[in-house]
């Protein structure tokens, strides 16, 4: 059987991640216990989970030549990942600093705020053979070509029912011109629509809307039907990324064939198992 492939567009980013006993109070200094730079963004480590399941993914993303951007290239070429940079000449990759708690492996992120890439004109990556596209929306242009590529001349919806699944981890204004392309939207429990639940993003045009919750049950709901998702209880000790690593689970069983219930079964265990282990990349083996 060929292995699905997947395009993941979006954001790629440096995140230095610092073990710590417990986050410091305003004005504290604390000593991290161990430290990880390593690739970060939610479609680059969408991305790399696919990748780790056994699909081959590419990530059209901003990534350019800085020192930065070449610690996070040696990352994405070692799980596997083919890299579509858009990145224009001079762009500065953003660093984000992350602090786990040890006690209970929970994260606090700053996201760096890097330079906005100046695209000029984009022409999406050819989509032939492409099983799943992903979209967080960090690189509006690039979200806008990836569906474009896929509708019909004149026409603002996709000619043929790729499932283009939409990141909605906060809303961002790219996404109302978004959700009538998209087949599946995963919302964070954060996730704040300016006028809609995230039942009624069904009305734009999604078939599935679904809302994680962390280690709680995982909200879905489809045109003809609504359920559930228990992710299996477990102890947690590094979550960093474990939303991103639900998302390229999804696609990746999407991708294989699995119904869209199914798929978010099989996308939970996945983030379930990706919890249990320290460090950004330590899980890519316990889920291959």
């Amino acid at each position: 059987m060929t292995a699905p492939s997947g395009l993941f567009v979006g954001l790629a980013t440096l995140d230095v991640v610092q073990l710590v006993a417990r986050p410091p109070a305003r004005n504290e200094k604390t000593t991290a216990e161990q430290t990880w730079l390593a690739a970060g963004g939610p479609a680059a480590v969408a991305a790399i989970a696919f990748a780790a399941l056994g699909g081959r993914a590419q990530l059209w993303t901003a990534l350019g030549d800085s020192p930065a951007a070449r610690v996070v290239a040696a990352d994405l070429a070692d799980a596997g990942v083919e890299v579509r940079d858009a990145a224009p000449p001079g762009f500065e990759l953003a660093a984000s600093v992350v602090l786990l708690d040890a006690a209970s492996g929970e994260r606090t992120v700053v996201s760096g705020s890097g330079h906005t890439p100046v695209f000029g004109t984009v022409v999406a990556p050819g989509l032939a053979g492409v099983d799943v596209v992903l979209l967080d929306g960090h690189h509006p242009a690039l979200a806008r070509a990836a569906v474009f590529a896929l509708a019909p001349a004149g026409g603002p919806l996709p000619v043929q029912r790729v499932p283009v699944v939409l990141d909605a981890g906060s809303h961002k204004p790219v996404f109302d011109e978004l959700f009538g392309g998209v087949t599946d939207v995963i919302c964070s429990a954060d996730y704040v629509h300016p006028s809609l639940t995230p039942r009624e993003l069904l009305g734009l045009g999604p078939e599935l809307v679904a809302v994680s919750h962390g280690g709680a049950p995982l909200e879905w709901w489809t045109p003809g039907a609504a359920g559930s998702v228990s992710p299996e209880p477990v102890q947690a000790v590094d979550t960093v990324g474990a939303g991103d690593v639900l998302h390229g689970a999804y696609c990746h069983a999407l991708a294989s064939g699995l119904d869209r219930p199914d798929a978010l079964r099989r996308a939970a265990a996945v983030a379930s198992e990706r919890v249990r282990h320290l460090g950004p990349f330590a899980w890519r083996a316990a889920i291959a």
